[in-house]
């Protein structure tokens, strides 16, 4: 993507992506391991130290918890999967945006990320007129709570993403493809795939400055069939659950695309007496896709909360969309190594009283953030949001949908009995710059809406 820097986007791009190696990937569409040399010598030590910190993190229970999302920051909200920090654009050639009547020279191609815990992730941009931040973190997200979720072509962009560089990394034949006459380097392949894919992400008029680029983006565009979103690397559903001590609390449903992950107790478990255990009470360290695990909290434990944490290993899937925990603009994934993906689940318990439950998550469709709030207690739980309080009467759930502005951050802290207290925070960035709002959206409601 053209637009690094925050000031000057274009100028100040190009003098600091002329120094970036450029890198093409090696080996099938499974897995590349291949990327920036420079990038690879800089980053080699804190590879060393994160890769054994996850390999004693998978032997020892407890101990992988926070290994990824935690890193992003606990408030932030993430479903689980890849978390990751941006390098920068490292495979790219020039392309021409057209714009008013007026062309801009800008930068298309690659750019890189690395993995907290271990891992490389390769990238193409979806929000053409937004700049990205230096060391921006980023999140895998769900296409829903990104400018994806409303976007018709969005299968389209994947589709490209399984025929292009690097998927496709035989450049000969990937110009055989697309009926090319001339040859493509792995600059003009990566220019030509990010100019195809921001006429479907942004409406972009925009083409690649080198012909045989121009005419890979040109097949790439009238190729495309729409294909369905890919499953995300790892997740828990729900992410938050609570009830009384002396039963097991849950369940909490495994969905992953790795073949196994690792399951890690809360870090006091030895001393609580907290166990993560299957649906027949018997306790696991590993878990596949769909199992259902519980919190099994001893009869005598006091009031408390604890958090579960799954890990794997593994290639994250192309076309999972990668969103910012500020403003940087939005990704999706071209490819990736092996991979660390984590996700987390919390559990609240208490004798009596009011036993909250609470989880956040972005609703694009409505323009706001979704709070989800359960009570398994036998007395209601209060609270306030957004100026406006709220009342779940015991064993009752309630989602609640509070108006956020486009490109907005928004920070809410949610508190219940005993201390409990729970913060959510991020940004609502559901449209691309250059996309008009909706019909009925350009002033959303002060007052939280019910979602269910």
């Amino acid at each position: 993507m053209s637009l690094l820097a925050r000031h000057s986007p274009h100028a100040s791009h190009a003098s600091r992506a002329s120094h970036a190696k450029r890198s093409r990937p090696e080996g099938n569409s499974a897995v590349f391991a291949v990327f920036s040399t420079s990038a690879v010598r800089r980053r080699r030590a804190a590879r060393r130290l994160a890769a054994a910190a996850v390999v004693s993190g998978l032997m020892a229970a407890g101990s992988i918890a926070g290994a990824g999302t935690a890193a992003a920051d606990d408030a932030v909200q993430h479903q689980g999967g890849a978390v990751a920090t941006l390098d920068g654009l490292q495979t790219y050639d020039q392309a021409v945006l057209h714009t008013n009547g007026k062309d801009q020279e800008i930068l298309a191609g690659l750019f890189e990320m690395t993995v907290d815990g271990g891992g490389q992730l390769q990238t193409y941009c979806i929000d053409i007129h937004n700049p990205t931040q230096d060391q921006a973190k980023y999140l895998e997200t769900p296409w829903n709570q990104t400018s994806l979720g409303a976007n018709e072509n969005a299968g389209k962009i994947r589709w490209i993403l399984q025929h292009s560089f690097p998927q496709v990394n035989d450049l000969a034949a990937l110009a055989d493809s697309a009926g090319l006459d001339g040859q493509l380097t792995d600059r003009t392949a990566a220019a030509g795939t990010q100019v195809a894919i921001w006429r479907f992400s942004d409406g972009a008029d925009v083409t690649a400055a080198d012909p045989q680029a121009e005419k890979l983006a040109d097949w790439l565009q009238e190729s495309a069939a729409n294909v369905e979103e890919p499953k995300a690397s790892l997740s828990l559903e729900p992410n938050a659950v609570s009830g009384k001590p002396g039963s097991r609390l849950g369940p909490v449903t495994v969905r992953t695309d790795a073949g196994q992950v690792a399951v890690a107790a809360p870090a006091d478990a030895a001393s609580s007496g907290i166990k993560i255990t299957d649906e027949a009470g018997k306790p696991v360290t590993s878990a596949v896709d769909g199992s259902k695990l519980f919190f099994d909290v001893p009869e005598d434990a006091a009031d408390g909360t604890a958090t579960l944490s799954v890990q794997a290993s593994m290639s994250v899937p192309v076309g999972r969309a990668f969103a910012s925990a500020t403003k940087s603009q939005t990704q999706i994934l071209a490819g990736s190594s092996r991979s660390t993906v984590s996700a987390q689940a919390a559990a609240t318990w208490a004798k009596a009283g009011a036993i909250p439950s609470l989880s956040a998550k972005k609703n694009c469709a409505k323009g706001g953030v979704d709070i989800t709030a359960g009570n398994k207690g036998d007395a209601p739980f209060t609270f306030s949001l957004a100026g406006f309080e709220h009342t779940i009467k015991a064993g009752e759930s309630r989602t609640v949908t509070v108006p956020v502005g486009e490109d907005q951050a928004y920070d809410f802290t949610i508190t219940g009995p005993g201390g409990f207290e729970k913060n959510f925070k991020g940004v609502l960035d559901c449209k691309t710059a250059s996309a008009p709002a909706q019909p009925g959206t350009e002033t959303p409601s002060s007052q939280p809406s019910p979602a269910s």
